[in-house]
């Protein structure tokens, strides 16, 4: 199974998206957009992004679990994870989002 975006509304009246890989699990999530459309080109800059290793940032979070964040050209974080309970596993995740970024398709939720 591939991966897909799942766009859905916020309750602030923004738009959101995660993408999930082929077994279901979240793997990146965006931040918050004030419209749809912009979280349609955040989508975009995800796939066109992900599979150049240099627009991860590895980083720990403050519980000391490693995540990652994934940035657009400009520099501006266009996703991240969740805390991963070691670096291979969130070397794990990132390799899953540029494996499966690219070619996910959309799905809309309510």
């Amino acid at each position: 199974m591939a991966g897909k975006f799942v766009l859905k509304p916020t309750s602030s009246g923004g738009y959101r998206f995660n993408l999930k890989a082929g077994n279901g699990e979240t793997i990146l999530t965006s931040q918050n957009y004030s419209s749809k459309e912009g979280a349609q080109h955040g989508i975009e800059s995800v796939r066109e992004n992900a599979p150049n290793d240099e627009r991860y940032d590895r980083l720990t979070n403050k519980a000391g679990e490693p995540y990652f964040n994934l940035k657009a050209a400009n520099g501006q974080i266009i996703g991240n994870s969740e805390g991963y309970s070691s670096t291979s596993a969130r070397d794990h995740g990132i390799e899953s989002v540029k494996t499966n970024a690219p070619a996910a398709t959309v799905a809309e939720e309510n």
